[in-house]
């Protein structure tokens, strides 16, 4: 289990720019084995942009319950583990057509980028932490 995080540390990395916050949830995702999604009645929350449909990924539980609000107030945060999200997530998505948004911010703005790239910085960061 997790420690659960501090508010000071919360708003810290909510103030990083998306690339570092990439960086960040990349580490902590591999460290703690568990990557977070939004989840209701309906499944697993997404974003829209213009160009494409993206699920939006956030590094601690902390982060994903903070985006459960306003129309997401009846979300709920979901930890998906590191193993199933590399044997299961990825080509999933990839098949789907889908993105993901890594851990955007309030403004709902955060890196897109395709379910491989993110598998590939995942596994990247596990050999580099063994």
């Amino acid at each position: 289990m997790t420690t659960p995080l501090d508010e000071a540390t919360i708003n810290t990395i909510q103030s990083k720019d998306a690339e570092q916050r990439f960086k960040y949830l990349v580490k902590e995702v591999v460290s703690n084995r568990e990557i977070w999604i939004l989840k209701d009645e309906h499944g697993c929350v997404m974003l829209n942009t213009e160009d494409e449909d993206a699920v939006p990924v956030w590094p601690n539980r902390e982060f994903a319950q903070s985006w459960a609000t306003g129309d997401w107030q009846e979300c709920e945060p979901e930890s998906v583990s590191l193993n199933k999200w590399h044997s299961r997530w990825t080509h999933g998505l990839e098949d789907d057509d889908l993105a993901v948004v890594i851990f955007p911010d309030q403004n709902e703005e955060g890196l897109i980028i395709s379910p491989e790239e993110l598998d590939f910085e995942l596994k990247k960061q596990s050999a580099k932490s063994k």
